[in-house]
C-alpha cells in the first residue's frame, strides 16, 4: 500500500524524532493525508505523530489551520504564502507538536496553468523556537509520482529542521 522507500524514510524520521523528543503535525492538501498515513504506518509512531490536518479545500485551510481568506484570495491555494500559513497554523493548533510540515500543490493530471503547472508543490516547515522554512518544487510524472516526491520531500524538510 505504501512504497518501501516512503516507509524507510518514515521509519528513519520516526526514529530521529523519538531520539530528539519531537512531535509532528501535518497540514496536507495535495497529498490528502498520505504524509500522516506513511508516518503512522510505522511502529512507534504514536510517540511522534501528534495530528494531521487534511485541508484539501480552501474552506478547510481557513477553518482548520487558520489560513486567512485574504491570503487565499490574493495568492491562491497553491502558493508560498499559503504553505507558510498552513504549517504555522498547524503548529499552533496541534496540542503537542514541536514541528509542523505543510504541502499544497497541483498533483494532476489536470488543474495546472502556465503560472502554476501540474507538479508544482509549495512546502512549509515550522518548529517551536525555529524559523519557518519554505520551499517549492515542480515535480514531473503522473499524480502518483508527484505525491510520492512530495511526501519524501516533506520528510526531508522535517529531517533538515531536526538537524539544526
Amino acid at each position: 500500500m505504501i512504497d518501501d522507500d516512503i516507509l524507510t524514510a518514515a521509519r528513519n524520521l520516526i526514529e530521529k524524532c523519538t531520539q530528539q523528543g519531537e512531535m509532528i503535525a501535518t497540514a496536507e492538501s495535495c497529498t490528502g493525508g498520505l504524509i500522516t498515513g506513511a508516518l503512522t504506518a510505522v511502529d512507534g509512531s504514536s510517540s511522534v505523530v501528534d495530528c494531521g490536518f487534511v485541508t484539501y479545500s480552501n474552506e478547510a485551510k481557513h477553518s482548520l489551520v487558520g489560513v486567512s481568506q485574504d491570503v487565499l484570495a490574493e495568492h491562491g491555494a497553491v502558493s508560498q504564502q499559503v504553505a507558510k500559513a498552513m504549517c504555522e497554523g498547524a503548529l499552533q493548533r496541534a496540542p503537542n507538536a514541536t514541528i509542523a510540515v505543510s504541502v499544497t500543490g497541483i498533483a494532476g493530471p489536470g488543474g495546472g496553468s502556465a503560472l502554476k503547472p501540474v507538479g508544482l508543490v509549495h512546502f512549509g516547515c515550522a518548529g517551536k523556537g525555529r524559523p519557518t522554512r519554505l520551499y517549492h518544487e515542480v515535480f514531473s510524472g503522473d499524480r502518483h509520482a508527484v505525491r510520492k516526491a512530495t511526501i519524501l520531500h516533506a520528510f526531508a524538510m522535517i529531517n533538515d529542521m531536526l538537524s539544526d
